[in-house]
């Protein structure tokens, strides 16, 4: 059989009526759904299920719906009971490489989830102040990008948040900043799309969300993962308690390095990719990554292995 990795959405894919079928489908998943209720003390599932768009839109509430939904996925299908082959390494984008380390073993559903649900909450007031954003900048190479970061810092703060895919990068800096490089952008040839979020995700701006988080990866329990995780940062395997919680502190401030992490994982021999979670994101990101690389998608009931 290929060597399988297991790759788990981030922030950004949220839908409204996520996980609903699941639900009604597995009472593993109502279960996981119930479980969240009454962690984050509201109807989390009602707003998967019913919305409104405009609240799940929320970071506050994103982070702990997408997180809750993308469990409940996992649960359904047995875990990795539910694969043809035992993973052999996991992943997650941002927020998903919380999911990434709950399905390895490492922390429990309850635990993790009222992390995501209090980085959702320092996250979004990080936000607040100075007004800041982030720009999906295509068509263009890392160093280009990174030259033009320096460039707009003229007008404010700005850094590459997401190294996602070849000719697609995320910045993330204060406002004017941001409008500064989507002109630079265009006129040295790429194309530059403000994204719709609260804030300037994975830059110094959110520094006071990691001294927050910090001190409540602090008080969690973790232990080392029963499958490889690979963190966002710096692309290397989580080991100890101690190292996931640095490096789940450093993520907020420092870019996602996405494409690297997937490049690895090649590279040692991944020959097929499993996406858990609502949407596709990580699969059309993969198409670009390593075209050849067969991904499947597992959002909905209908894709649940029978």
């Amino acid at each position: 059989m290929p060597k399988t990795a297991v790759l788990f959405t981030g922030q950004g894919a949220q839908s409204v009526g996520m996980g609903r079928d699941i639900a009604e489908a597995r009472p593993a998943a109502r279960e996981i759904f119930q479980r969240a209720n009454e962690v984050v003390g509201y109807d989390l599932a009602a707003l998967c299920f019913e919305g409104p768009a405009e609240k799940l839109e929320q970071t506050d509430i994103q982070q702990p719906a997408i997180f809750t939904t993308s469990v409940a996925i996992w649960e359904a299908m047995g875990g990795a009971a539910g694969l043809p082959e035992a993973p052999v390494a996991m992943a997650g984008l941002s927020l998903g490489e919380y999911t990434a380390l709950y399905a390895a073993g490492s922390v429990s559903f309850e635990d993790a989830l009222r992390l995501v649900k209090r980085r959702g909450e320092l996250m979004q007031m990080a936000s607040q102040s100075p007004p800041s954003g982030m720009v999906s900048i295509m068509g263009l190479e890392p160093d280009q990008v990174e030259a033009l970061c320096g460039q707009a810092a003229a007008a404010g703060i700005i850094r590459p948040a997401n190294y996602n895919c070849p000719g697609q990068i995320v910045v993330s800096g204060e406002k004017a900043a941001c409008e500064a490089i989507t002109k630079l952008a265009e006129e040295a040839g790429g194309r530059a799309v403000p994204l719709k979020v609260a804030g300037a995700f994975h830059s110094p701006l959110m520094q006071p969300a990691a001294d927050g988080l910090a001190k409540v990866l602090a008080e969690t329990p973790f232990t080392t993962p029963k499958v490889p995780v690979v963190a966002n940062v710096n692309c290397e395997p989580h080991g100890s308690g101690d190292t996931i919680r640095e490096w789940l502190t450093q993520q907020l401030t420092q870019p996602v390095r996405w494409q690297a992490s997937m490049e690895r994982l090649i590279a040692q021999g991944v020959e097929q990719f499993v996406e858990i979670g609502p949407g596709r994101v990580l699969t059309g990101l993969m198409r670009k990554i390593a075209r050849k690389a067969p991904v499947v998608n597992i959002s909905t009931a209908a894709d649940l292995p029978q």
